[in-house]
């Protein structure tokens, strides 16, 4: 638009030159002709001479308006060239080279021009720059989710995906569409017009299970800036985990009650035959040990309940002290020497020469040391083998307990420090057990930095193993 403008003032220079010339000449040939005394000859030649002179100076003036104009055109078209350029490498992404015109004398207004550029350029850059940052951080942290993000567009396309979504949902490079991804892979019945266009009345949750895993799907629409829908956005959260453990809460609470309940009846029935009428000595004595039996059966359940209850909110104080572990054992086995010698077991402890103390709790580290010896006792028939390793290594000292029970189906040692969790429920209530004790030995365990590990095969046997830190 400037070089036409530019264009449009020469040529009018150019024709007023022409106007001002043709008059000039023009008005010498009037007042030629109006002397007298010249003859019509010298008119003629005097003429002649004038149109000569004014076709030189036209074509004079001519190349003078075609050279003004060629240096105005390219004197205002170079910084225009620059600055379009520069635009053009902005749009592209590239460096804008900034300069400014420095002859500020016929250039004032191309450089206010150029400076206003150079202002929007800087501002544009610094808003593309920050653009850019929030845009990294954003794949930064969709790319690292732990949940699943799925984009669709209007038509149902999908426009972002991140690897935690490809992972639950176990897409495929071709599953590319809503429609084929929730109703055809996974089986769920939603429609994408209802989520978009009825929202208020569509559920925008679902639970599924894909293999092993709960997965829990959240729709949403998302708006462009005419707050008009624009698309859905699937939000995908694994929720295995907390199935699991609401299913183990759920579990936990039937086991609690039904261990309560079983001691219960049995005091309430013992109880009620008693109060029925009169018995003899003997039997009266039976019934009330039975009572007595399921009492402290009862007592001891809740005391593993509360031990565990504390043990989950914290409030088991731990007095941590040096001592040596192996003399810990020996006074473990005294303890229950009596049942030893009822079954007739054969037990034999070994300790290393030079076991270095151990630094935990003694009271928590015994009470782990007596369930494992009495497991063994228990569940090896009589006059079984059971011997006891006390030594050392690397930082650990250890306590390996062998017997040659009965020994745990491999597909219940994944399970054994659940809690209630035994392996023959009616042989372990039998024996008096609440299926809480290697629960309450590990949380131990745990609270002292030590270890226990359990291998056993059913029919040949039981090794267990407990690590703890020594002082060192």
């Amino acid at each position: 638009m400037l070089k036409n403008t530019q264009l449009k003032i020469v040529l009018i220079f150019f024709i007023l030159g022409i106007l001002i010339i043709s008059g000039l000449c023009c008005m010498y040939i009037v007042d030629l002709t109006n002397i007298q005394n010249i003859s019509q000859d010298i008119i003629n030649i005097k003429t002649e001479k004038i149109f000569e002179i004014s076709i030189y100076l036209l074509i004079g003036y001519c190349f003078f308006c075609i050279i003004m104009g060629l240096i105005a055109i390219r004197h205002t078209n170079k910084p225009l060239s620059s600055l379009i350029n520069n635009i053009e490498k902005l749009v592209a992404g590239e460096e804008v080279d900034i300069k400014y015109i420095e002859d500020k004398k016929d250039n004032n207004e191309i450089n206010e021009l150029v400076n206003a550029f150079n202002l929007m350029t800087n501002e544009l850059k610094q808003n593309i720059t920050e653009i850019t940052r929030q845009k990294k951080q954003i794949e930064t942290i969709v790319l690292h989710m732990t949940d699943g993000i799925i984009a669709f567009n209007m038509e149902g396309n999908v426009i972002l995906v991140n690897p935690a979504a490809t992972r639950l949902l176990r897409l495929m490079p071709d599953d590319n569409n809503f429609r084929k991804i929730f109703n055809s892979n996974l089986n769920i019945d939603i429609n994408m017009e209802k989520l978009i266009y009825l929202e208020d009345w569509t559920s925008s949750e679902q639970r599924i299970t894909v293999g092993d895993k709960y997965i829990n799907l959240f729709f949403a629409q998302f708006k462009d800036e005419n707050d008009r829908p624009s698309g859905i956005m699937v939000m995908i959260q694994d929720i295995t985990e907390h199935v699991k453990l609401d299913n183990m809460r759920k579990e936990f609470v039937a086991d609690v009650s039904h261990e309560l309940k079983t001691p219960i009846t049995s005091i309430m029935g013992y109880a009620d035959t008693l109060l029925e009428g009169e018995y003899e000595k003997d039997t009266q004595v039976k019934f009330l040990n039975v009572i007595a039996t399921e009492a402290r059966r009862m007592a001891k359940l809740v005391t593993d309940l509360l031990t565990l209850s504390r043990f989950d909110n914290n409030l088991v104080l731990q007095e941590k002290t040096t001592f040596d572990l192996g003399e810990l054992v020996k006074q473990c086995q005294e303890k229950v020497q009596i049942e030893i010698e009822k079954k007739k077991h054969n037990v034999e402890c070994f300790v290393t020469a030079n076991v270095p103390p151990v630094y935990a709790d003694k009271d928590g580290i015994e009470r782990v040391i007596l369930n494992i010896l009495t497991n063994s006792i228990k569940y090896t028939k009589e006059g079984g083998n059971i011997k006891i390793y006390v030594g050392f290594v690397y930082n650990d000292a250890y306590i390996k307990i062998i017997d040659n029970g009965i020994g745990i189906p491999e597909e219940d040692l994944k399970r054994i420090f659940e809690r209630f969790y035994r392996v023959d429920k009616a042989r372990t209530r039998e024996m008096g057990g609440t299926g809480l004790g290697l629960s309450i030995a590990k949380e131990i365990l745990d609270r002292n930095n030590g270890t226990i590990d359990i291998k056993s095969q059913k029919g040949e046997g039981t090794e267990v193993v407990i690590r703890v830190p020594t002082k060192s």
